[in-house]
């Protein structure tokens, strides 16, 4: 067993609250907030994870995917997104319906949304997913060890998880920690989560050779919510574990993704989001890098299918002057 060297730190509840909320009082221009739209877009991870999921359903979601708008009146051309998201049972069919697209497939596994199924099972579920040829593995941390102080059991199973993520090819899937950041009760309790499923996932990399083909690490998020919880995403959480991710590159100069997931369904909270991580993780300076890693669609994720087409009506706005109803946009 490895042992986590991770520890608990104080997080200013207050300070974290009062500065996410400055984040939401940034005056942006027109140009700049048509080019935060577009860039949104692109950071988009469309997703489907209902009872009622059916191959037809994941083949029109894979189609909005590749083309969220259809039609040449916007006034510019709008990029697809950055993935599809959905079980493992529908991976393959969308595989195949994304064929040459660029657009990734993620599946959630590990006993989602609960995580508490026995490992063996959620190690399995993320093989046989990452076998039907998944790009991206969103696991799901057990909340119920994390809350009980069971930390070391918390990363093994992440590294297990991990572990499965790798590929005949010996290549990994990226993988994405869920911390159900509503069920963890302090910000003290995501930033130690948020530490804990770095350096897990870390461990993996220095094991299995990673850092001598990247030099910044697999390029594995950590991520806010299933989306079943509530709360889900917010910016106090977001900002917490966009600083877990600062400090970690800081010391080790490895790069971690950030993916906020539920709740954000406006292009204005959108781009709240971007300007965060712009003055959190943008003034990073990263050797090999113009710009910031963290303001692409390789480090950068939204969980929100709903904020596609809030994106569109407002691309419409900014373009046309008018808003678009609801029922020109397709929902899947």
């Amino acid at each position: 067993m490895t042992l986590i060297r991770a520890r608990a730190r104080a997080v200013d509840a207050v300070a974290a609250s009062e500065r996410a909320a400055s984040f939401t009082r940034r005056s942006i221009k027109s140009a700049s907030k048509l080019d935060g739209l577009l860039l949104a877009m692109t950071m988009l991870d469309l997703t489907t994870l209902e009872g009622k999921d059916s191959v037809e359903k994941a083949r029109g979601l894979c189609r909005k995917a590749m083309r969220p708008y259809v039609g040449a009146d916007l006034g510019v051309e709008i990029p697809p997104v950055a993935a599809v998201c959905v079980y493992p049972s529908l991976v393959a069919t969308c595989i195949e319906a994304l064929k040459g697209s660029g657009v990734k497939v993620a599946s959630v596994a590990t006993g989602f949304p609960s995580g508490q199924y026995p490992l063996d099972v959620r190690v399995e579920d993320v093989r046989r997913a990452v076998a039907d040829g998944a790009d991206e593995i969103d696991m799901v941390i057990n909340r119920g060890a994390f809350l009980a102080g069971r930390y070391d059991e918390v990363a093994e199973e992440i590294r297990a998880v991990k572990h499965a993520c790798l590929r005949a090819d010996g290549t990994l899937a990226h993988l994405k920690v869920i911390l159900e950041t509503g069920e963890l009760e302090t910000l003290d309790k995501v930033r130690l989560a948020s530490d804990i499923a770095i350096e897990a996932m870390a461990s993996v990399d220095d094991e299995l050779g990673v850092m001598a083909r990247e030099p910044f690490g697999a390029a594995d998020f950590i991520k806010t919510s299933t989306g079943k919880v509530q709360p889900a995403a917010t910016m106090p959480v977001t900002l917490v574990m966009l600083e877990a991710i600062r400090d970690w590159h800081a010391s080790t100069g490895r790069i971690v993704g950030m993916k906020p997931a539920g709740g954000i369904r406006t292009s204005k909270q959108a781009l709240h989001y971007l300007v965060m991580v712009q003055e959190t993780l943008g003034v990073v300076r990263v050797p090999g890098w113009e710009g910031s890693p963290w303001l692409t669609p390789d480090y950068f994720r939204f969980g929100a299918s709903a904020l596609c087409n809030d994106i569109l009506r407002q691309v419409a706005w900014l373009k046309r002057g008018t808003y678009m109803a609801g029922y020109d946009f397709s929902e899947s």
